[in-house]
Parts: structure tokens; C-alpha cells; sequence
């Protein structure tokens, strides 16, 4: 099942401000536990990546990374942000995805 869409900036600024993030090489992963019962993800990607092109193949490389991987999260309730990096575009998409894989795993909840 795909996990909704984070779309308003009020979204992601309130993970950005009471979520917590892992730092990999390839992306960063901000998370937030809701109330809802499901997952919902957001993508973003700032311009000191590149220009257009550049950022939205960036977002294209970790949609992808994040279609493969989150199924693998058997979690559900969570908010993420993936933010894109420099390292992104560059880095071999194998990669890539044990970044996000890494970052996944060491997502414990709040008690």
C-alpha cells in the first residue's frame, strides 16, 4: 500500500520542528510518530542541490528508494520527510537504498 502525501509546508515544518532525523550519506530522514494509523511521506530538495533538473531527479532517485524499501517497515503511524542531499545524485542507487534502509531500522517509538 503507498503511503499518503505530505503536501502543505505546515506538514513538514511541524516534523522539521517535533520530529527527530537520522543523517545518512545519501539522504536525510526526518520522522514524526501521528494518530492516524498510517504512514505519509513528503520529499524535498533544496536548490543548493542544483537547478531543477538536478533536484527533480533527485526526487525521482528517492520516490523510488522509498517504493522498494518502506515495505520493509512493517510500522505503521509514522510521518517521514526524505531530504534530498548533494551526495544524492551522485551516489549508486544500491547505495542509496541501504541508506534509507539504515535509516529505517533505527526508528524506535516513543514510550
Amino acid at each position: 500500500m503507498q503511503p499518503a502525501k505530505l503536501k502543505k509546508r505546515n506538514q513538514f515544518v511541524e516534523i522539521t520542528n517535533k520530529g527527530r532525523k537520522i543523517i545518512s550519506s545519501g539522504l536525510i530522514l526526518q520522522f514524526k510518530e501521528n494518530a492516524l494509523g498510517i504512514n505519509r511521506i513528503g520529499f524535498t530538495v533544496t536548490k543548493k542541490v542544483g537547478n531543477a533538473v538536478i533536484r527533480n531527479r533527485v526526487r525521482r532517485r528517492l520516490r523510488e528508494v522509498v517504493r522498494l524499501g518502506l515495505p520493509a517497515f512493517d510500522k505503521t503511524g509514522y510521518d517521514f520527510v526524505i531530504i534530498g542531499r548533494m551526495e544524492t545524485i551522485r551516489r549508486p542507487f544500491k547505495d542509496l537504498q541501504a541508506d534509507f534502509a539504515k535509516s529505517i531500522s533505527q526508528i524506535k517509538p516513543l514510550v
